[in-house]
């Protein structure tokens, strides 16, 4: 199991180290083209459309294998090149000469017929001497464009300027191997101050004829003026007249107006004056309803409440007689019924009940003697004040028997604990 895992971890490395390798040679020996480059793979040689054949291979962009030992690689960049060209003292046609300043876009030709010129003029030479050869090469050619052409030319119509020194310089970019992108011409001058006069002239004939043509205006002006000083005199009389007019209709219009005025006014007084008739009837209705409302509430409803009340406090009054009856009728047929179960002791029962209210009305009496002044005379034996004071229960004593000799009830028998005596034992003692 060990061996297995050792010999798979083994193998794994072993295809990574391969990997790698191959990698690091693919890097080596295989060359990558960016698009604004050329690659110029020497020591192979390759056969044109044409059926030329030439030692060296040209790569446009892609990819291509390289063998370091048996072939060399080099790079020209496609990129804009940019070229001042200044001509002075360049004769035009009718000898005028002019200075010239412009700038010029050129590259490296991208085109395989072509790009074999360049390779076998600029191939390994510095990006200034392209610009340099380019430079100069405009130049020349600008000069022989300038000969055919008139200042007049060069200044109004740079843009067929400009295209017949791209024609003109065409064929000599095309041996050298660059293409012209783009010309612009900055700036056209000479030092006779020719372009000057002629702009002069030209501004002189364009003020002439501005003169012209103002004059021709104001004349014209002029006439329409007059012409619409008359118009306008026959227009002001017509548009008086229908002013006139007009105000003739407008007071017709505002007599209308006014008529139908006065006559809403009147009938919007007649119907304002109906309407408050009308809204006094619906108040004094509302008044007289507010009226009967206000009556029945201040009068006839607390008389109405006062009668329910009277009438409810004398229905709760007369159940409260009605129960108090019925409860007394209770009270009684207990009380009777309690005391025929009391029999004999019914009387002292009653008394014992009610003994704090009897002794109460028995003192009343001994209550109204009064004794103003009051003179004791003791024989010496301390009886007096002892008998003065006995004499209160004996009044009470007095009270119970003339109650017992007026109503037959012996109150002091009810109430004593004594045993009543017997005529039989009375007898015998």
């Amino acid at each position: 199991m060990i061996l297995n895992l050792s010999q798979a971890v083994a193998g794994a490395f072993i295809t990574l180290f391969f990997i790698g390798c191959f990698i690091v040679l693919t890097r080596i020996f295989m060359k990558i083209c960016p698009p604004n480059e050329v690659y110029i793979f020497s020591g192979r040689g390759e056969r044109l459309a044409d059926g030329r054949g030439r030692g060296y291979r040209v790569l446009f962009g892609g990819r291509a294998l390289y063998i370091p030992i048996f072939m060399s690689v080099e790079r020209m960049s496609l990129n804009i090149i940019e070229v001042p060209i200044a001509v002075r003292n360049a004769y035009s046609q009718g000898g005028i000469p002019l200075a010239v300043d412009a700038i010029a876009n050129v590259k490296i030709s991208g085109e395989p017929a072509v790009i074999g010129n360049a390779i076998e003029r600029f191939l390994g030479r510095d990006l200034n001497e392209i610009r340099r050869v380019a430079k100069e090469t405009l130049e020349g050619h600008l000069r022989g464009v300038l000969a055919r052409l008139t200042p007049e030319e060069v200044n109004e119509d740079r843009l067929k300027f400009v295209q017949e020194l791209a024609e003109e310089s065409e064929l000599d970019l095309r041996k050298l191997g660059i293409h012209l992108d783009t010309l612009k011409i900055q700036h056209v001058s000479d030092d006779l101050q020719y372009l000057d006069a002629i702009g002069r002239e030209a501004i002189a004939n364009v003020i002439k004829a501005a003169e012209i043509v103002e004059s021709d205006a104001q004349r014209a002006a002029e006439m329409e003026e007059a012409g619409n000083e008359a118009r306008a005199s026959v227009k002001e009389a017509n548009v008086n007249a229908s002013i006139s007019q007009m105000k003739n209709e407008l007071r017709k219009i505002q007599a209308d107006l006014e008529a139908s005025v006065k006559a809403e006014e009147e009938r919007t007084l007649a119907a304002a004056r109906e309407a408050r008739a009308i809204a006094e009837q619906e108040l004094q209705r509302i008044r007289t309803i507010v009226a009967e409302l206000r009556l029945r509430v201040d009068q006839i409803l607390p008389a109405e409440a006062n009668r329910t009340a009277q009438e409810n406090l004398a229905r709760g009054e007369a159940a409260i007689l009605r129960e108090r009856g019925v409860a007394m009728s209770q009270a009684l047929h207990m009380m009777h019924s309690a005391w025929s179960q009391a029999g004999e002791h019914a009387l002292s029962i009653y008394l014992i009940e009610d003994i704090e209210k009897i002794l109460a009305s028995a003192s009343k009496g001994a209550n109204k003697i009064s004794i103003d002044q009051l003179q004791m005379i003791d024989s010496g034996d301390g009886k007096v004040l002892s008998n003065y004071v006995a004499a209160y229960p004996e009044m009470l004593h007095t009270v119970f028997r003339a109650l017992e000799q007026t109503t037959g009830i012996a109150i002091e028998q009810a109430i004593s604990t004594r045993p009543t005596p017997t005529p039989n034992t009375e007898a015998n003692a």
